[in-house]
């Protein structure tokens, strides 16, 4: 028995390895695949609402899926202006960058050996651009037509996936619920709605948080306030590191931009705005029922943030939500099997 077990312990190791390879290297597949079914959860009330209006459910998914394309090219459109500012003032930022980094050396000029270390950290390439005052680099024509198939099928496969999805889920739920006779049906939609719920819930909460953020910096003087707001509530749906990462963009611009003990102003605004819808506003309005350990959403962040970049932080919480709502019919199940005595059942299932 003892080997039977380690047998069946290996090649579920085994398993998981291949799993997590075959995730990592076929990304381009794997990646918008399950992006799209994570957005499919989320539109689902969408996709509901065209039915119960007695839409065709064709008609529905595609009406869905417009829905959802619309709100990601409304969110680029109102960002593009803001981020092509912030390519082009990228020269600024390096050059203030490197003087500060210079003011550092002045200062622990007796510390020979850490200055060495730190100047050949710097990259020289970068900083001879930013010193002749070049810009970024853009790719060029040809590099954009070779990059523009690869991205374009990654889009085609998010949109088709997506769409198919949300035709096709109520008879993938039916499949599921007959194929594992622990997971009902009724489990499925019961798990997609606290997700949907969740991400509304949070969608609104990043609204409003990042129309605090945009009305701050603009009464700070901070450049292009619409779009620390809109990413202050982008990034806010990526926790943890999202935040940390906007607020050190705005420690750099705010150095860039004030001087002072000012510059700082902007960066502890938001991270105490930040703490404050963190650890107050969005508890109470998520509620206890839907709270998920810190640390569970800790490792769910480093585990996709490493398997996909930026995409896999936006999935990992939703997909995180999903996967404890589906599995806890299947958890109370195996905690009152009956080949469990009664003396070792939960007291409080």
């Amino acid at each position: 028995m003892a080997n039977l077990s380690l047998n069946r312990i290996s090649i579920a190791l085994i398993a998981v390895i291949l799993t997590f390879t075959s995730l990592k290297y076929a990304q381009n597949i794997f990646a918008p695949m399950m992006l799209a079914f994570v957005l499919g959860i989320i539109l689902s009330p969408v996709c509901d609402f065209w039915d119960r209006l007695g839409a065709p459910r064709a008609a529905s998914a595609f009406a869905t899926l417009i829905i959802g394309l619309g709100a990601v090219l409304t969110l680029g459109f109102l960002l593009e202006p803001s981020v092509t500012m912030a390519i082009n003032q990228a020269p600024v930022i390096w050059s203030e960058l490197s003087f500060a980094v210079s003011e550092v050396k002045t200062m622990l000029r007796g510390l020979d050996e850490i200055s060495e270390n730190v100047a050949e950290a710097i990259d020289p390439q970068a900083a001879n651009a930013a010193s002749s005052g070049t810009s970024v680099s853009i790719p060029s024509a040809a590099e954009a037509a070779v990059m523009a198939p690869q991205y374009l099928a990654q889009v085609m496969v998010l949109i088709g996936t997506l769409y198919f999805f949300l035709l096709a889920r109520t008879d993938i739920y039916t499949f599921f619920g007959k194929t594992f006779p622990k997971l009902a049906e009724a489990d499925l939609f019961l798990a997609e709605k606290q997700v949907a719920r969740y991400f509304l819930t949070v969608s609104m909460i990043n609204a409003c948080f990042g129309v605090i953020v945009g009305a701050t910096m603009t009464v700070l003087g901070m450049p292009s306030p619409v779009f620390w707001g809109i990413l202050a509530f982008l990034v806010n749906f990526i926790l943890y590191l999202g935040p940390a990462t906007l607020a050190v963009a705005l420690l750099l611009t705010g150095i860039i931009t004030f001087d002072g003990p000012y510059s700082f102003l902007p960066a502890a605004l938001y991270l105490a705005m930040n703490a404050t819808e963190g650890q107050f506003v969005t508890p109470s309005l998520v509620g206890k029922s839907m709270s998920v350990n810190p640390l569970l959403v800790f490792l769910s962040l480093v585990f996709w943030l490493w398997l996909w970049g930026p995409l896999g932080g936006f999935i990992a919480i939703p997909f995180l939500i999903w996967a404890l709502a589906v599995s806890k019919p299947i958890r109370a199940a195996a905690t009152s099997s009956p080949h469990t005595s009664p003396e070792m059942q939960p007291s409080n299932p």
